[in-house]
Formats: structure tokens, sequence, C-alpha cells
């Protein structure tokens, strides 16, 4: 019990001194998150309303897939986009790999299927007149659109702060496209990983503290919004 203690006081220790390694991860992390979140939302949003209001053929298959893409392991998520961007591959001519823009890449792959999943599923939920009621009153399609997602609107917020937490505890995609590079592209988790490894306990505690309270601080928010939206 004493070594947890001891490594807790070490590890607040770094965070209250504000260590230069320790929070270059966080930053590292925060950045490659939120962008990948952001293109996620911007491709996943759509798809799920495409899928929930669609009523073209295989819609059967179509979600089943959206639900596999969600458990993909994020090990194959990283070995395809590396296959992509490596110098081999099609788009190695970019020299994107071991950069803070392939772990964002990736981690967009990982991120989409489980926005598009959890907006499909608000969309669902939502009333079923919504719709029909807005065309009926001389709303055009988009209109009609733009306000059912107005309707789900915590749906989708929620949708996206499920992308936030997929990609911002991951593991696989940023080691394995990033490189673990010091300063560069070495996240939160990267570096928990390793620094434990290496015998560095204190250190990755450090991480470790700081990832649980960005992942509170974000459901802290979401669930302050849905209070606020139903008082």
């Amino acid at each position: 019990m004493g070594f947890i203690t001891d490594s807790l006081r070490e590890a607040l220790a770094l965070i209250l001194a504000g260590d230069r390694e320790v929070f270059s991860a966080v930053l590292t992390s925060l950045n490659v998150a939120v962008w990948s979140v952001i293109f996620a939302s911007i491709g996943g949003v759509p798809v799920g309303i495409a899928v929930a209001l669609g009523k073209f053929p295989m819609m059967g298959a179509i979600r089943v897939l959206l639900n596999s893409l969600m458990a993909m392991p994020t090990v194959v998520v990283g070995l395809v986009v590396y296959g992509f961007l490596s110098r081999m591959g099609p788009f190695g001519s970019l020299g994107l790999l071991f950069t803070p823009q392939a772990i964002i890449i990736g981690e967009t792959v990982l991120a989409m299927p489980v926005v598009a999943n959890y907006t499909l599923a608000a969309i669902q939920g939502a009333d079923q007149r919504i719709l029909p009621t807005a065309l009926t009153l001389g709303a055009s399609r988009f209109q009609s659109l733009c306000q059912l997602t107005r309707e789900v609107r915590f749906g989708v917020v929620a949708a996206i702060i499920a992308g936030f937490g997929r990609v911002i505890a991951e593991v696989g995609v940023a080691m394995m496209l990033g490189g673990n590079i010091r300063f560069l592209t070495r996240t939160m988790t990267t570096a928990i990983a390793l620094e434990t490894s290496k015998g560095e306990f204190a250190f990755g505690l450090a991480l470790g503290v700081i990832l649980m309270s960005v992942s509170l601080a974000v459901n802290i928010f979401l669930t302050l919004a849905q209070e606020s939206h139903s008082a």
C-alpha cells in the first residue's frame, strides 16, 4: 500500500509542477482527439441520419456493418491505415506516417461508426411525426432534417462525446501510426504504456489521473446539458 501512496504523491507533484513531458502528452492527446471527433462528426452524423431515415436496399446489412465497425479492434484500424500511409502505400508520398495527422486519420476512422450509430439511435428514438409535420408546414427537406436534428441535439451531442471517449483512451492506433515519439506523437495512453513498462509508475499514474479527470469532465458536461434540457 505504501508503494501506491508514494507513487500517487509523486504523480500529484508532477502534475502540480507542470512537468513538460506530462503536459506534452496531455496536449497531444487532446489535440488529436478533438480533431478526430470533429472529422468523425462531419462524416458520422449525416451517415447516422441517412441510415435512420433511408429506405434503400440492404438497410439491415448496413446497420449490421455499422454495429460491427463499432467493435473493430483499434490495432486493426491502425494496421489498415498504416498500410495506406506507409512508404509503399498509396499515400506514402505524403509523409504522414508517425505524425499527429496520421493518428487523427486513424482515430477518425475509429470514431466515425460510434458517432453514426449513436446518431442513428437518437433519430430512431425521436417522435416520428417531426419530419412529416415540418414538410406539411412548408419546410424544405433540408430544413425538415435540420429541425429533426435540433430536436435530438442532445442525442447527437452524446454521440459526439461517445466518439471522443472512444479515441481519447485508445492505444493501438496512436502507437502504430504515431510511433510514440516524445514531444511529437506521444499521447497519454501511449506514454502510460511506455513509462509503466519502464518502471516509471508515478509518471504513468500522473497521466492516468489527468486522463480520468478529462473523461469525468466530459461526462459531467453531458449530464448537466441533459438536465438543463429536461428542466
